[in-house]
């Protein structure tokens, strides 16, 4: 892991296109603006872990459905 300390409206540059700048310090909480090509997703963390946990589900399948699915195909 890489620790970096800024200030604010200073800036981190990751790759070529990818620009996170800190807009706002109070107390124990940091805001930061990200600029990064409309093509590449950025999320928060928990909504990042979210979507991933949802993938996974989505892919899990029973092996009743499954020979319920070979089931329907055989009849046609």
């Amino acid at each position: 892991m890489l620790i970096l300390k800024r200030k604010r409206d200073q800036a981190i540059i990751i790759g070529n296109d990818v620009e996170i700048i800190i807009t706002e310090i109070k107390g124990d909480s940091v805001k930061i603006g990200i600029k990064a090509p409309k093509s590449l997703a950025v999320h928060r963390k928990e909504i990042y872990d979210l979507i991933q946990k949802q993938n996974i589900q989505a892919t899990k399948h029973s092996f009743e459905d499954i020979d319920r699915f070979v089931d329907i195909m055989k009849q046609k």
